[in-house]
């Protein structure tokens, strides 16, 4: 909490809601906020926390679907403390903590796919570290930007494993093929210098204006027309599943189909009118 008051301008202190057990979701274990269609999520670690992966995986995942859908949001922020992007995940996954049948395993909900498959675009504001599953998850968002203090890395090959929550898959497609198979072959650990390097992080921010500057980055998105965020998002995701051909078309049936809407109207009176356009959604 302290860190996001000292972080944040804009977001007042009444905007701040933790969700408990009351609300149409339960989430007990992320501090979400809502502010001028921007909503930040925050994984701030709570010295209580004493629960199960698939609690979090099902309770972050109902947040997600939650978000999807209300129409008033158009950016959404994840970010967290000094202890690392994702903390609560990263303390659960501490196998010192495991019996052998609570070790992790894949029949819980995917965070990583949840946060892909947010309608609209997700910025991942990596504060401190995102290794194993706090960077399987970051690799799910559509922009990435750290502090300079942050480290990355997939070292689940060190106790035997291998990433489970997409990272095997996203990563490639981030940085390259030889590039990932040497960090997850390996384990190895990047700082923020080289996460940027390789084209993991899009920029590096000084630490105490990481999440400041990615609300500002939120809100700069979040001027555009809603129904073009979304469509845009959808057209470079599952364009990198098709052929060329079959992405151009995609594109282009994208493309017609905003011309139907209210926003593009609204967007060309604007423009002959000299104003800022108003855009609902529509």
């Amino acid at each position: 909490m302290d860190f996001l008051q000292k972080s944040i301008h804009g977001f007042k202190e009444k905007d701040i809601i933790w969700r408990c057990e009351s609300g149409p979701v339960n989430h007990r274990n992320f501090l979400y906020q809502k502010h001028d269609r921007t909503v930040l999520i925050s994984t701030a670690c709570r010295e209580d926390l004493d629960t199960t992966l698939s609690v979090l995986s099902q309770e972050f995942s109902d947040l997600c679907d939650e978000i999807n859908s209300d129409k008033e949001v158009r950016v959404i922020v994840l970010t967290s403390d000094e202890k690392g992007f994702f903390p609560l995940i990263s303390y659960t996954t501490d196998l010192h903590r495991f019996s052998d049948n609570q070790l992790p395993h894949t029949d819980f909900p995917s965070i990583a796919d949840a946060v892909a498959g947010i309608r609209m675009p997700v910025i991942a504001a990596i504060n401190g570290n995102a290794i194993g599953f706090g960077l399987e998850i970051a690799l799910a968002c559509d922009i990435r930007i750290a502090s300079a203090a942050s480290h990355f890395g997939l070292d689940q090959i060190k106790t035997g494993l291998m990433p489970c929550d997409g990272g095997t898959q996203r990563l490639p497609a981030i940085v390259g093929k030889g590039r990932a198979l040497e960090l997850i072959l390996t384990g190895k650990i990047i700082d923020a210098k080289e996460a940027h390097f390789i084209g993991l992080v899009s920029e590096i921010i000084k630490p105490e204006q990481l999440v400041q500057t990615a609300i500002e980055l939120a809100r700069e998105i979040g001027a555009a027309a809603p129904v073009a965020l979304m469509y845009l998002k959808e057209a470079v995701q599952k364009g990198m599943d098709m052929t060329l051909e079959q992405g151009l078309r995609m594109e282009s049936d994208l493309y017609f189909l905003l011309q139907t809407t209210e926003d593009r109207a609204e967007g060309i009176h604007a423009f002959r009118e000299r104003r800022t356009p108003a855009f609902k959604g529509k």
